[in-house]
């Protein structure tokens, strides 16, 4: 399977693959989906700004509507964000413009009628929480300039999205644990010290692990899955009344 995207061939898309091939980058899924072609970009102006969500959201649903209709989805499939703004930002406030984007996206795939992904629970404070679009379970992995670990330090913001189904089916086939292995020596190589927020999944709270920040123990999520449904709607008109 091959993803294209409009703003492939853009500059950011371009350093991004860069990025990605680099020796010393410890993701060998994220390496396997660079190699089969399988990452689809999209480039937006700000992660502090909701100006693109509205033009990103109708192809990160069409990517899970791909992958959801395939009767046997390539493994290693990856969708990303990239957002030209801004240069730098600290760690903390990184953490918070990306939950915003995510709950901004979350908003607009209940409006649109899409129905949470039932294999994962919607609390982000439950270990198996995963986000959902499409009907589709989502993990995703934040870079940007002012990441501490070397592995999410990229020139400009980006969220990667990678696909929960993929996670159950390397698991499945007894792939998940080696390739944990290596990513975890790998990214031990690279840093320099081990990854103190990388849990194996389904240990704990994924949510933890989007921002790359190592947070603190009382930390909450501050996301949450609002039902924007027409009977929401229908509800609230007649509370109104």
């Amino acid at each position: 399977m091959r993803l294209d995207s409009s703003d492939g061939n853009h500059p950011l898309s371009l350093a991004f693959r860069e990025f990605l091939i680099n020796s010393g980058f410890p993701c060998v899924g994220a390496k396997s989906a660079l190699a089969r072609n399988q990452i689809e970009i999209v480039i937006a102006r700000d992660i502090r700004s909701n100006w693109d969500d509205l033009r990103v959201m109708p192809t990160l649903l069409a990517f899970a509507k791909r992958y959801h209709e395939e009767t046997e989805p390539a493994l290693f499939q990856s969708f990303v964000i990239i957002f030209e703004e801004p240069d730098r930002l600290t760690e903390a406030e990184f953490e918070k413009y990306l939950w915003q984007r995510i709950q901004s996206y979350s908003d607009k795939d209940s409006f649109f009628g899409a129905d949470h992904d039932q294999r994962v629970t919607a609390d982000p404070s439950h270990h198996n929480f995963s986000l959902s679009f499409g009907g589709e379970a989502f993990f995703v992995v934040g870079l940007h300039p002012g990441a501490s670990r070397p592995a999410r330090r990229f020139q400009k913001p980006a969220l990667v999205f990678n696909l929960h189904d993929q996670f159950v089916r390397l698991r499945e086939q007894g792939i998940y644990e080696t390739m944990q292995k290596t990513i975890m020596e790998r990214d031990l190589a690279l840093a320099g010290t081990l990854n103190p927020m990388l849990a194996r999944h389904g240990e704990s709270s994924e949510a933890k692990q989007y921002s790359g920040r190592v947070v603190e123990p009382d930390w909450e999520c501050p996301y949450e899955r609002r039902d924007f449904s027409a009977a929401y709607f229908q509800q609230s008109d007649k509370n109104a009344k």
